[in-house]
């Protein structure tokens, strides 16, 4: 298993600083401060304790660090120093149990979004596959506290990811520079999803991605001079 906090790094926290993530989060008075070296294999026994109670049926809401200190075999402080609470816990064991985020080839604007569209894919595959993934996925959209945790540290950099594609598309020549990318962005991802979510009997065939980028771009790329009418 990956350890999620190995592959990204959060900045110190700062004074002021209200980002959605961190608003809630309430680290207790004796906690060390965070920023100390961490064991992978440490953070890894604690995911996984967390995943071993889940497999158990135990509800997120039930799951205390105390008990999760229990089951890794780790003292609370131990958890505290690595993670401010709950939350920032268990966001990183979704992203624990979810496929890695691979770099981007940066080759095309359509090679980047075949690959964003991919992960896109390889989560849903994952969700149905994992009923760890599918329950806590379940759970944290019943929790406001840690849905939020979970959107501003994970959904909304892969939207921003997208966005960014996208524009450096337009910048290219690559795509109209007429459109609303913050639309097209929710276009291009919305028939994976909707088939990975919602019609989660619905097929997502190993070249969904291709098929979906190759289609939606018939009509988003700028019309070239030779082929527009005269006029």
């Amino acid at each position: 298993m990956h350890s999620p906090r190995s592959r990204e790094r959060s900045p110190p926290r700062q004074e002021g600083r209200s980002d959605v993530s961190l608003a809630d989060r309430h680290t207790p008075p004796d906690a060390p401060a965070r920023g100390r070296p961490r064991s992978e294999a440490v953070e890894r026994a604690i995911i996984e304790g967390v995943m071993r109670l889940l497999e158990e049926g135990v509800p997120l809401a039930e799951l205390s660090i105390e008990r999760i200190a229990r089951t890794a075999g780790v003292g609370k402080a131990t958890i505290y120093r690595r993670w401010s609470g709950k939350e920032e816990l268990f966001v990183d064991v979704v992203r624990a149990a979810e496929p890695p985020d691979p770099p981007l080839p940066g080759t095309s604007m359509r090679d980047d979004l075949v690959v964003l569209l991919e992960q896109v894919r390889r989560r849903g595959l994952a969700n149905r596959s994992s009923a760890i993934l599918h329950s806590v996925q379940a759970q944290m959209k019943s929790s406001p506290k840690l849905w939020a945790a979970y959107h501003a540290t994970v959904v909304a950099p892969r939207r921003r990811l997208g966005l960014e594609v996208l524009r450096r598309g337009q910048e290219n020549g690559e795509l109209r520079t007429d459109l609303d990318l913050e639309l097209l962005n929710d276009i291009f991802v919305g028939p994976i999803l909707l088939r990975a979510a919602l019609h989660t009997d619905a097929d997502l065939p190993d070249d969904l991605a291709d098929r979906v980028v190759d289609t939606l771009l018939e009509g988003l790329r700028p019309v070239s001079s030779e082929s527009r009418p005269p006029g």
